[in-house]
């Protein structure tokens, strides 16, 4: 089976339906969303739609629960706090039914999903180092856990419970006899310095996992956000990746 592994949209149209462009050559046969599909950027109702067409499996995030008052939003940042609070305006009442009836977490596959990460799943704890990953180990049963949240592609492989190597690797073989924790990036705003859009394709047959980085019009977007009254920051930020 070939997965494909999107996450972190946050409302940037133009980075997802670039990474739709890219997925229809890959030959994927099952598309899993592991949350936020909005925040931050101008078109939340538009990558909702276009979510709903693509995904066969979808996990909710901090910020897709946040909009629909599902989780606190005043542990945001101000400028993440302005854009959920307009976000949360804007939403058809349709799509808020789709966001509120996503979970934080599940099994699929024998794999475990999870937006933010397996341990304690509805608090958005981040995995952002080893020690983060150590405490996350006993979490999860199977022997990979897919998530998202922190922005970052990096796929951590557990040896033990204390012993582990993360790896960037564009292509990785996986070692089925080994547990791995897996961030699929982020489609809508990269975090790690490059800012094309980030997807995650796994080849379960085939034992291996692929980064695609893709391209899109990111001034656009920009323009979007300032024509909209979107913070400045978040603005500044697509265009480094940062």
């Amino acid at each position: 089976m070939r997965y494909a592994f999107i996450s972190d949209i946050h409302s940037n149209l133009e980075a997802f339906q670039a990474v739709i462009a890219d997925m229809e050559g890959q030959n994927i046969e099952k598309t899993i969303f592991l949350g936020d599909a909005v925040g931050y950027g101008p078109n939340p109702n538009e990558c909702v739609d276009l979510l709903k067409t693509v995904s066969d499996v979808n996990i909710g995030g901090n910020h897709d629960w946040a909009a629909v008052d599902l989780t606190n939003k005043k542990y945001f940042n101000p400028y993440a706090f302005e854009a959920i609070s307009w976000t949360a305006e804007v939403l058809t009442d349709e799509n808020k039914e789709f966001l509120k009836n996503l979970p934080s977490h599940l099994l699929h596959d024998e794999m475990t999903l999870a937006h933010a990460s397996p341990k304690e799943p509805d608090e958005w704890h981040y995995v952002m180092n080893l020690r983060d990953a150590i405490d996350n180990y006993s979490y999860f049963e199977t022997n990979l856990c897919f998530v998202g949240h922190s922005h970052l592609p990096v796929i951590i492989e557990y040896y033990d419970a204390n012993t582990l190597r993360p790896c960037k690797d564009q292509v990785k073989r996986i070692n089925p006899q080994l547990k791995y924790l897996i961030n699929a990036g982020s489609i809508g705003q990269s975090r790690d310095g490059n800012k094309d859009a980030c997807y995650l394709i796994y080849d379960s047959d085939q034992e291996q996992t692929e980064y695609r980085r893709i391209q899109y019009r990111v001034s656009i977007v920009q323009h979007k956000m300032m024509d909209l009254g979107l913070p400045e920051y978040l603005i500044d930020r697509l265009g480094k990746g940062r």
